[in-house]
Formats: structure tokens, sequence, C-alpha cells
């Protein structure tokens, strides 16, 4: 789903992107391990805390150019059938925003990944990625020149090994098929898993430079959640920030982009 937001379109070339990626588990601010027990109500009923947590993540996320989200309801009784893509991109200001439905359970919870972003997409794709248990999916958008375009997916794996080998053997097909790529998600695996090291065989993303821990927001010691990108593209920052709004931190990075790729705004 995109905005109705009508802007002049405007092109910017070679500039430089501030990404993150989040999982927000649905404004559920589980941010200490008895939360899991105490907060558990929420993943099912209505929480008026729900909005002011995020009221607080979208005050951050103005500061970015493209945010990743996961574990995002499009609209159900848990939510007010408020879609929170929507909700988040409105109060951050993102003139553009899409969401990924992966697992209807009807009024009881609508599962999804959400992409907002600051500039204006040639396509999005949708993407149900491979899995006995339905339920992940991928989400592309390019930007830019359709010949050689900027490609970026926002992912969320399953938590087993093998779901996650499959998942990853399909975005690795995505990937090569394009120069200039940049992979943001809950991948729920560490950066040196044997899957991963797979993805950083068979395709040009880049390993991260150094290990990121994410989770848990309390006391995090996992780096399960990642954003990669093809050797065109310079990293010139990459970090967690502290925001503790939810199970998980966010990750964040900055890049330089080539100036081959111009940006519609």
């Amino acid at each position: 789903m995109e905005s109705a937001v009508s802007t002049p379109t405007e092109v910017r070339a070679g500039r430089k992107l501030r990404l993150l990626s989040y999982n927000i588990q649905v404004g559920i601010a589980s941010i200490r391990p008895h939360h899991y027990v105490t907060r558990s109500w929420r993943h099912l009923l209505p929480a008026s805390t729900r909005f002011d947590t995020l009221d607080r993540i979208a005050r951050f996320l103005r500061d970015y150019d493209l945010v990743a989200l996961q574990e995002l309801d499009a609209g159900s009784h848990r939510t007010g059938f408020v879609d929170l893509t929507e909700y988040l991109a409105n109060r951050a200001g993102f003139p553009f925003w899409y969401h990924q439905l992966n697992r209807d359970l009807g009024p009881l919870a609508q599962h999804g990944n959400g992409l907002l972003t600051r500039y204006r997409p040639s396509e999005v794709v949708e993407h149900k990625l491979p899995g006995v248990i339905p339920g992940r999916g991928g989400l592309v958008a390019r930007f830019g020149n359709a010949d050689n375009p900027l490609v970026v997916m926002l992912i969320h794996l399953a938590l087993g090994r093998r779901a996650r080998d499959r998942q990853l053997e399909y975005i690795c097909d995505l990937v090569n098929h394009h120069e200039h790529v940049i992979v943001m998600g809950d991948m729920n695996t560490a950066p040196n898993s044997p899957e991963m090291n797979k993805l950083f065989c068979t395709t040009r993303l880049r390993e991260p430079e150094e290990v990121l821990h994410t989770f848990p927001s309390w006391r995090p010691n996992r780096s399960i959640d990642h954003i990669l990108v093809t050797p065109s593209i310079e990293v010139s920052r990459c970090h967690v920030l502290t925001h503790a709004f939810s199970d998980h931190l966010p990750i964040a990075m900055e890049v330089n982009l080539p100036e081959t790729i111009a940006l519609p705004v």
C-alpha cells in the first residue's frame, strides 16, 4: 500500500542514505524477560500503551530515509483496526509506505512487514518466502533507473535453521540479478552461521565488518538483525540504537550511493 501523498518529482543522484531496520513486536514494549508473560495479552487484545510506544518509535524514525520494519499489524482487533505501517509513516512524516501481509489471522491479527521511504520507488514486489509453516515474506523495492536500479529488500526469516536456509537460497537468486542491493531485516541468525556464510559465498553481499548485538533489548547478546549491502554501496557508519521499545533494538546504517543511482522524491 502506498500513501496518497502527491509530491513534485525531483531527482537526486549519488546521495547519502540513512537506513534503519527494526523489529517492533507490534508496539509491545517487552524490555524485560518477564514482559513476555505479563504483556503477552497485548498480542491479542487492544492496549492504549501500544500507541504511546509507537509514537516514541515514530519520533526517532524521522531521522532516516529508508526504514524496514518487522512484526507489524495491518489492522486487526488488537490494534483497533489501525494499520501500524500507515500510522508510523504518518507520524514520522514518510510520504511513501508499503505493508506486506504475510500471515492473515482475520480480525485477530494481520502480521506483516512494513517499508517507509522518503523516495518514490519505481516498483514494489511482494515475495512469499519458502517454509513448512507459511507466513514469512520479503518486500523488494526498486529505485531509480530501470536498467540499473537500487534494490532494497526487507525480509523477516524463520526461527528454524532449515527453513532459513531455504529462504536465503531464494533471496540469493533475487540478489544476484542486481548490482546495487541493500538487504535489511530480522534474519534470526548470526552473521557467521552456516546459512549466512552460504549467502555471502553465493552473492556479492558483504559480511558485516563488526558483530552488532540487537537481541534481547534489555541485555543484547545476539546479532540477528542485519543491514547488508553489495560492494558498489559505500558504508560510512553502522551502529545499534539504544531505544528499547521492543524486545529487539534497531540497527542503523549510513551509506553513500554511486553517482549512477538517481532517486526520485
